[in-house]
């Protein structure tokens, strides 16, 4: 038989005793990391920082956009996101506080949907009646408000007085699943992560002329929801409060409440 003759295929009993071995791969793995995640928590109180929030969205963006481009391409993109979701919440968890407080209006199921599937299994989650209460949770040690954008309610005009919260994800957070219809705040730190969108509100109630303005200055714009007299828009890229493109737009009050990475595409 000559060296190039393709090998027999495995015996289903040969298939089997590797997923076993594989398993036993992934659960040393998983534990390694969790011991790391410990380590990263003793050094962080040995460093005087124990009980700061953990959370570092620009970070995590990068991270799964890594995994996504490496990944073996017979685990489904979906899959992967999942269990890295699953471990990165843990190890937030295991850092400090973390937890959870979900507003979501008249979709109230989807919108805690979203907040699982973004933040994993980890954290508690508690669903509260009014907006302000979910952002008033998000003002505690790691506290992450989940809150839906609905066409009944303008919540996140109020982070325009809010300079410590901020929009720092939008969900859902991959670009199959569906437009944006809830984000998430939390006193934390916003970084560029090189594909980004910028959560800008205004009070011009022209929708197209705000977005012809922007666009003659180069910034392309969508609306996301508008209530109150107030609209909420995505900026694609990453703007500062001050940029004078924003500050030329139409509109007396008008400023920027966040940033989040862009839909992750699969």
């Amino acid at each position: 038989m000559g060296k190039d003759a393709p090998s027999a295929p495995l015996s289903l009993d040969a298939v089997r005793a590797r997923i076993d071995a594989v398993d036993a791969e992934l659960l040393q793995l998983i534990g390694e990391r969790a011991e790391l995640a410990r380590a990263v928590a003793e050094a962080k109180r040995a460093a005087g920082d124990n009980g700061k929030f953990g959370l570092r969205p620009a970070r995590e963006a990068q991270i799964v956009r890594r995994i996504l481009k490496d990944r073996n391409p017979a685990a489904s993109a979906n899959l992967v996101i999942r269990v890295w979701r699953e471990i990165m919440g843990d190890s937030l968890g295991q850092q400090g506080p973390f937890h959870l407080a979900v507003w979501g209006g008249k979709a109230e199921s989807r919108v805690v949907e979203l907040a699982r599937l973004r933040f994993g299994s980890t954290p508690k989650l508690a669903v509260v009646a009014k907006a302000e209460d979910a952002l008033a949770a998000a003002k505690t040690p790691g506290g992450v408000a989940v809150m839906a954008l609905t066409p009944d309610s303008s919540w996140w005009g109020r982070l325009l007085a809010e300079p410590t919260l901020k929009i720092f994800a939008t969900l859902p957070d991959l670009a199959a699943s569906g437009p944006t219809s809830a984000v998430a705040v939390a006193q934390v730190e916003i970084a560029p992560t090189g594909a980004d969108q910028t959560l800008w509100v205004t009070d011009s109630a022209d929708i197209g002329k705000t977005v012809d303005a922007l666009s003659r200055d180069g910034v392309a714009a969508a609306p996301l929801v508008q209530h109150g007299g107030l609209t909420l828009y995505a900026l694609a890229g990453y703007y500062q409060q001050h940029d004078a493109r924003l500050t030329r737009a139409p509109g007396q009050l008008h400023g920027v409440i966040g940033a989040a990475p862009e839909p992750f595409d699969l």
